[in-house]
């Protein structure tokens, strides 16, 4: 009994899968991931060295955040505390701190979406772990 083959010819690529003009070679491939995942690091370097600035009840609380998702410091206007309503100077502090982190956010969106979903997590992102798996 002859034994079937695996579509593959000894040393080749599968069956349908051949490199054809226009086709960028594995090597290349490898390479422009490598790239991309140094820019990525890049960005993500800038981003956690940047601060947001998040404000609420008029300037009244004031929250910094880092890029790396940390609360800096919140400051308090003293003539927030003179009425003695904690509750409200703890949502002042919640609100002013997602301000904040909201622009951390949109910050991370804008420098790290031109990568075009590489390396996020999510449907339909391809990971560079994933790239690398299929360029062996």
């Amino acid at each position: 009994m002859a034994k079937k083959g695996h579509g593959r010819p000894p040393g080749g690529m599968p069956k349908g899968m051949r490199m054809g003009p226009g086709m960028p070679s594995p090597q290349a491939l490898a390479r422009q991931v490598a790239e991309m995942q140094a820019k990525l690091e890049q960005e993500k370097a800038a981003l956690a060295e940047a601060t947001f600035t998040g404000t609420a009840g008029g300037g009244l609380v004031t929250a910094i955040v880092r890029g790396s998702g940390e609360v800096e410091s919140v400051r308090l206007d003293p003539s927030v505390l003179e009425g003695g309503d904690v509750e409200m100077v703890g949502d002042l502090v919640v609100a002013a701190v997602n301000v904040a982190l909201r622009q951390m956010q949109e910050a991370a969106a804008a420098s790290l979406g031109d990568l075009g979903g590489l390396g996020g997590p999510g449907p339909g992102s391809l990971g560079l772990d994933d790239l690398r798996g299929l360029l062996g």
